[in-house]
């Protein structure tokens, strides 16, 4: 039986050996999300449009929700939760995916010599091209309301590099798991909706007493939501150290998913 190897050197190798077939399936996958609609992947930008609406309209109308350390205005509550929810989807779709990611390629797991482990990479190539697109909508509402946004902006790749790690460490360990428990999607899914009220998105950070805020702190999207805020809407330098931090945790859960992935998909094919 094959053996795959599952060192971090192969996981940074695998990715840049298929890096053509990466970009070439992430961008068939965006197009064929699409295909046949009338507006075609203008969806991609009036979505985001219409769900930044709807919860500002919620949140700042019916709950008469502020954001504190601001001027307390409806925009302001609008672009600081549409920053937090850019992160969220991110991750959210790519994890409630995960699961199904092997289930719904049957045919390269029997069939076709093909490097299962990139189909991770795709879901996300996938997911990052709508969260520029959110982000585009984004800078031109802030540039339109506020004016021109702050040059931090431009350290934002700094936050996302450590968020994908994340997400394709859970992705690999949830696509393999979900091969073998086809129950994992249902949990995800559920977990992901908890998690979306339990993240900072439509509440800072600070609003909560102290005794939770360690709980808080537990939680894998706070740092990229908060940092990505601070960069986008204060025009804040991020928190180097806080940062590291959590670029190390990423990566090492990067590895340890990868790891998992390899040592379990010799099994793939059995159970399909």
């Amino acid at each position: 039986m094959q053996n795959f190897p599952i060192s971090p050197k192969e996981m940074i190798a695998g990715f840049w050996r298929n890096r053509s077939l990466i970009l070439a399936l992430s961008r068939r996958e965006v197009v064929g999300r699409y295909r046949g609609s009338f507006l075609g992947i203008f969806w991609s930008f009036f979505h985001p449009l219409f769900m930044l609406a709807v919860f500002t309209f919620v949140f700042s109308v019916v709950f008469q929700a502020r954001w504190g350390g601001g001027s307390g205005s409806k925009t302001e509550f609008a672009l600081v939760l549409f920053a937090g929810l850019i992160v969220f989807n991110l991750f959210a779709e790519c994890i409630n995916r995960a699961p199904g990611l092997i289930l719904s390629n049957v045919n390269y797991v029997k069939k076709v010599v093909f490097p299962l482990e990139i189909l991770p990479w795709v879901a996300l190539g996938s997911a990052m091209f709508h969260a520029v697109i959110s982000l585009g909508v984004w800078l031109i509402a802030y540039a339109f309301l506020f004016g021109l946004p702050h040059v931090t902006s431009l350290l934002l790749p700094l936050i996302f590099f450590p968020l994908a790690l994340l997400v394709m460490g859970l992705s690999w360990m949830l696509a393999s798991l979900g091969v073998y428990l086809r129950d994992v999607s249902q949990f995800v899914s559920i977990l992901t909706t908890v998690l979306m009220f339990l993240s900072p998105i439509f509440y800072p950070a600070s609003a909560l007493p102290e005794a939770y805020r360690s709980f808080l702190l537990m939680n894998p999207l706070m740092p990229a939501i908060e940092q990505t805020r601070d960069v986008l809407f204060w025009g804040r330098i991020p928190d180097m150290t806080f940062l590291s931090v959590y670029f190390l945790s990423a990566a090492c859960i990067a590895w340890l998913g990868f790891a998992w992935f390899q040592k379990t998909r010799k099994g793939f094919a059995d159970v399909l």
